[in-house]
């Protein structure tokens, strides 16, 4: 991938980053189980979406 394409892809990621945090704050909201299994994924996702992030981060700089 060149600059722009990792710079594309890393306001992707962030907007998935935002998108995820709203997620996971509604269904830790909710108490019932399933919300709880569902906010466990989601942080795991988050987990995931922060670290590709902050990657891509790493190669933009890289590539200067």
């Amino acid at each position: 991938m060149d600059r722009t394409q990792l710079i594309a892809r890393k306001h992707e990621i962030i907007a998935g980053i935002q998108r995820t945090r709203r997620q996971l704050e509604a269904a830790r909201a909710k108490p019932d189980p399933h919300s709880q299994r569902r906010a466990a994924a989601l942080e795991a996702e988050l987990d995931a979406l922060m670290a590709e992030e902050a990657r891509l981060r790493q190669q933009i700089d890289r590539s200067r």
